[in-house]
């Protein structure tokens, strides 16, 4: 058997992992898959070639680069009996702030809060596909995953439609205190999902791995979100709310682009 390093440049969060565990389902020659979230590294055990295991990976485009391949005579692999449990509580998270943030967006016209509840729910689309396609056949994940992904990508679009009506149109000033209020529970939830996690995996390095939550694009826009409603209130303006919905639209739409690839 061999155990093979990838670095994944742009795994930052679970979700990613679960992309992941998703696109080489089915690779018979893989024994186990173990994620280093923190470091941004897998490593993957495995039988023969890794050839198919790496154009996988590199299909993706989270920069994926092998570091090495060795032989190695491990054959006892950890797994967590309870990674389904963990699996729906933070699609339970992501999706419940799917609907907060949605709401409060549209009630207090933040742009920016309505595109940070398309992300969670980008999140919460991957979390699905993994559960509901454990068992399932290929076809059926596939089918699964390509409904998700247009479905994202719709959303996204409309999104977009809206910020130019802002940006050209009347100016709707948002509520500030709304946006950053929201978008600290919001920053509170991502923690604890990673946190939850990373802890099944390691109980002895927990509190190290949470701490990288901030390394973490979802983070990134929560603060984002945090300081375009600052913004808001100084200048008076909806420029900061339009322009971090932009950024986390197209953030959306790229995540959706990945899960297509799980479709092909």
């Amino acid at each position: 058997m061999y155990k093979t390093i990838f670095k994944i440049t742009k795994m930052d969060c679970p979700s990613e992992e679960n992309l992941i565990r998703m696109k080489l389902d089915g690779i018979s020659s893989i024994v186990n898959l173990d994620f280093d979230i923190p470091n941004r590294k897998l490593i993957v055990f495995h039988n023969g070639e890794i050839d198919q295991i790496e154009k996988s990976l590199i299909e993706l485009n989270l920069g994926g680069k092998k570091i090495s391949t060795k032989q190695t005579d491990q054959k006892d692999f950890k797994e967590n009996a309870n990674q389904k449990k963990l699996l729906w509580f933070v699609l339970v998270i992501n999706f419940a702030f799917f609907i907060i943030e949605m709401t409060t967006g549209l009630i207090s016209k933040s742009i920016g809060l309505v595109a940070d509840s398309l992300d969670m729910l980008a999140d919460s689309f991957v979390y699905g596909i993994s559960l509901f396609a454990v068992g399932g056949t290929l076809i059926k994940k596939k089918r699964i995953a390509k409904l998700a992904g247009y479905f994202q990508i719709t959303l996204a679009i409309i999104g977009f439609v809206e910020v130019l009506k802002r940006f050209f149109g009347d100016e709707k000033l948002p509520d500030f205190s709304t946006m950053i209020i929201v978008s600290i529970f919001a920053l509170m939830a991502n923690g604890i999902c990673l946190y939850i996690l990373q802890m099944s995996k390691s109980k002895e390095e927990a509190h190290m791995k949470a701490s990288m939550i901030f390394t973490s694009n979802d983070v990134i826009i929560n603060l984002g979100v945090i300081i375009a409603g600052v913004l808001v209130n100084w200048l008076n303006t909806n420029k900061p709310d339009l322009i971090i919905g932009t950024i986390v639209f197209v953030l959306v739409i790229q995540g959706a682009f990945r899960i297509l690839k799980l479709s092909k």
